[in-house]
């Protein structure tokens, strides 16, 4: 996310849709929030000792494709 406003520009420069810029950046930012929620949710860090044998496991991800107004987005529901 912190390349936005270049690929935004980038975008602008070479006639391009901005919703795809937009899709790209929405996308990313609900997986990230996932995965930082599940964090929270757990109270450890991906691969922190902490958590083993704790009951509460990361059991990976599953895919899901949500409609937007930017096209579709892939997310990844952990």
């Amino acid at each position: 996310m912190a390349n936005v406003s270049t690929n935004l520009m980038s975008a602008l420069l070479n006639n391009e849709s901005i919703d795809i810029v937009f899709r790209s950046e929405l996308e990313n930012a609900v997986n990230e929030v996932l995965s930082t929620e599940l964090t929270a949710f757990l109270n450890y860090e991906k691969y922190d000792y902490s958590g083993r044998n704790s009951g509460d496991s990361r059991n990976g991800f599953y895919d899901r494709t949500y409609q937007s107004r930017f096209e579709t987005l892939n997310l990844k529901i952990p």
